[in-house]
């Protein structure tokens, strides 16, 4: 059993604090690659909730080989961003600290597995498309340097 379906059958819905890490990862055009989320349909950076026994960068780089199929080195955290109220569709709720890192690709093929990713794209800072996790996008106006 996973950590969130153990940590959920005891509490059920209700409110929790949960780490998380995911991964700014921009080409070569500074465009930033982002995930159609299966979970909630919106748009995010790769990554997901840490497991019992990993690191936070095992977290990222786990998550996102789930996620996209890349391999990834991590260059950095830039910070930690926090999801204060995020409430998924089926009425789980959780403040989410996330634990941001910039990475590049090693290798790995893009995957796009039709349940937790529905599609996989690189979008340029000023053509984003609608990011539900203010987490993911605070920490994007980080990371291009504006607010």
């Amino acid at each position: 059993m996973d950590y969130v379906r153990y940590i959920r059958s005891l509490v059920g819905n209700h409110k929790i604090i949960m780490n998380a890490a995911a991964c700014i990862i921009v080409n070569e055009e500074n465009q930033i690659l982002l995930q159609h989320r299966g979970d909630d349909h919106f748009w995010g950076l790769p990554g997901g909730i840490m497991e019992m026994d990993e690191s936070l960068e095992e977290t990222c780089i786990r998550e996102v080989k789930e996620e996209t199929g890349f391999d990834v080195n991590l260059l950095y955290l830039l910070g930690d961003f926090h999801n204060k109220n995020k409430t998924w569709p089926g009425g789980d709720q959780a403040h989410i600290i996330c634990h941001i890192f910039v990475g590049e690709i090693t290798g790995g093929t893009r995957t796009i597995d039709g349940l937790e990713t529905l599609d996989l794209q690189y979008f340029s800072y000023d053509n984003l498309p609608p990011i539900d996790a203010i987490d993911h996008l605070q920490a994007i106006h980080q990371h291009y340097g504006t607010k």
